[in-house]
């Protein structure tokens, strides 16, 4: 819902205690697990509301026109970024090959990103139906409102998303699995002019958590050079329900 590990977390925690401050409220009418359900996602579309879209680098201001300083690097909080999350923390070990596999494609950083295009309520229509397993008129009771409005919200929600993002992605052919190759292996022995010859002219440059963000190679090359050069040393490792995404630790 969130797009964010950071926030799902702080989200958590709050369904958690506004479960247990309305524990009494709890009449046995609907099951505890749909119950909890509808806190958590109302704490979720409470966010939501409070911001209405994801925030960019992009958005804030044209492209970076020199190298900063340390002391002009401002950080924003990790549920401004999309963040991917490793399959141990979500991803129960007890369940079925099937479960897994759906909730493995429900956490790919492709279906994440589609989702934020999503007005809250279709977001939710998804997830509880398409992903948890709901019926339409679960996730109405959920999402206290009719089966009818959530069949709308959902065949919406399913054609702005075309299908295409729960499927695996593609296999790569061999000039873009050759490229990817190249890039991790430029960047682990920090090969910073191979790295950026690497890069389309236009290439953006953003740099979470810092509200800050470069264009072209150059540009990048001079951030490798100089502050980013952190990353001297920094291995690259596949992560699980990420597709073919990577990221350095």
């Amino acid at each position: 819902m969130l797009g964010s590990f950071s926030g799902a977390e702080d989200a958590t925690q709050g369904a958690m205690i506004r479960a247990g401050r309305h524990l009494d409220s709890f009449d046995g009418r609907a099951t505890l697990r749909t119950w909890l359900y509808r806190i958590a996602t109302n704490v979720c579309l409470d966010q939501l509301t409070a911001k209405d879209r994801r925030w960019r680098p992009v958005d804030d201001g044209p492209a970076s026109a020199r190298m900063p300083d340390a002391a002009d690097l401002v950080q924003k909080p990790g549920e401004y970024w999309f963040e991917p999350i490793v399959d141990v923390r979500a991803l129960s070990s007890d369940s079925d090959p099937s479960e897994r596999a759906m909730l493995k494609q429900s956490i790919r950083l492709a279906f994440i990103a589609a989702l934020q295009k999503l007005a809250p309520k279709q977001r939710a229509a998804v997830l509880l139906i398409d992903v948890l397993g709901f019926s339409a008129a679960e996730a109405a009771e959920t999402l206290e409102t009719s089966v009818a409005a959530v069949n709308s919200a959902l065949q919406r929600a399913r054609a702005a998303l075309g299908g295409r993002y729960m499927r695996q992605a593609a296999d790569l052919s061999d000039v873009q699995q050759m490229l990817v190759n190249e890039y991790v292996a430029a960047f682990e022995r920090y090969d910073v002019d191979c790295l950026v010859a690497l890069l389309r002219r236009d290439a953006a440059f953003s740099l979470p958590p810092y509200a800050l963000w470069l264009e072209g190679p150059d540009a990048v090359r001079s951030w490798r050079l100089g502050l980013g050069c952190g990353c001297r040393g920094s291995r690259l490792a596949p992560t699980g329900a990420c597709g073919h995404f990577i990221n350095h630790i």
